[in-house]
């Protein structure tokens, strides 16, 4: 009887013991098993915010790269005009010279190098400010969609992203372009400089460009509207028939720009060629502008240009963007 009664107890502590072993076992199962569920998104996430990165910093890099293509285009096909435009701006005696008299003296005088007067700096900053203006808005834009800035129009149509987006850029190109430009103009108009001199017209030209792009983009986001509601010609249309052509969208939207902004250039011309007085300020030169009607100064030679060059120069930004984009594989993510 206690035989039977100890073997039943110790059958009793053996199931129990078994037992306690499995639970043990499914309990230590069930943690990893939890703890493979929380980890296993997380290094997921990592993977995959790396790859996002990485595909981030090549979407940057091509968006500079186009922009560089950009700026070395718009100098080689655009500074003979520019030469003649800012003579016509900022060197007293050509004042009240027509652009092709400008022109035709200066190239009688110097040949053709000397409508190319000043390409050298803005050559070598062209590429870079281009860089900075398309990549910088370009950034801008990804942080105000990623971090769900709100989306606002003002009367429905202009997209206040965009206009910040466009003012960022245009920023960030006078970063590069004021001292570039400052010796580019100098050169144009015959004139000596100092370094303490380089910064001259800072403040008007952070002011002209950070209008100027946020204009551009803005007038691009524009066009795009119009083509969708059918509003714009079909000569003037790309392939998908939903945008403006490269070229019509580089010379119409940019002189859409420029007109906007054209009296501040005038300004900003005279305060860096050093044939004005650098203490006066850029208030009173608009002033004087607009008493003596040279507000619009060169706008013919500028809008020539601008059309010639900003159009070319978005051809081949689009197919330097559009080439790099296809080659890693990236969503073309265009200006706006």
């Amino acid at each position: 009887m206690h035989v039977c009664l100890l073997r039943a107890r110790t059958r009793v502590l053996n199931n129990i013991f078994q037992y306690s072993l499995v639970g043990f076992y499914t309990q230590g199962e069930r943690r990893a098993q939890e703890q493979s569920t929380f980890f296993l998104p997380l290094l997921h996430t990592a993977a995959m915010s790396d790859k996002e990165a990485s595909s981030s910093y090549t979407s940057y890099a091509v968006t500079f790269l186009a922009g560089a293509s950009y700026g070395l285009t718009t100098v080689v096909v655009g500074q003979p005009l520019d030469t003649v435009k800012t003579r016509m701006q900022g060197l007293p005696s050509a004042s009240a010279q027509s652009s092709l008299s400008v022109g035709r003296t200066l190239f009688a005088r110097e040949g053709l190098r000397g409508l190319y007067r000043g390409g050298l700096p803005i050559f070598i900053g062209g590429s870079l400010m281009r860089s900075a203006q398309f990549g910088v808005s370009g950034s801008v834009m990804g942080i105000l969609k990623r971090y769900n800035f709100p989306e606002y129009k003002v009367c429905g149509i202009i997209d206040c992203q965009v206009i910040i987006a466009g003012m960022a850029g245009g920023l960030g190109r006078a970063l590069i372009e004021i001292p570039a430009d400052f010796l580019k103009i100098r050169k144009q108009v015959d004139k000596g400089w100092t370094l303490r001199q380089v910064m001259d017209g800072s403040f008007v030209t952070f002011g002209r460009n950070s209008v100027l792009f946020a204009a551009f983009v803005t007038y691009v986001d524009l066009s795009k509207q119009l083509c969708a509601r059918g509003y714009i010609p079909q000569m003037l249309l790309d392939d998908t028939r939903e945008n403006l052509s490269p070229f019509a969208k580089g010379a119409l939207c940019a002189n859409l720009a420029w007109l906007t902004v054209w009296p501040s250039d005038v300004v900003k011309t005279q305060r860096q060629s050093g044939n004005y007085d650098r203490n006066t300020s850029s208030l009173h030169l608009l002033k004087e502008n607009i008493k003596s009607g040279k507000l619009f100064r060169g706008l013919v030679p500028g809008l020539i240009r601008s059309s010639i060059s900003n159009g070319s120069s978005m051809v081949v930004f689009e197919w330097v963007e559009r080439t790099l984009s296809d080659k890693f594989g990236l969503q073309r993510k265009g200006i706006v």
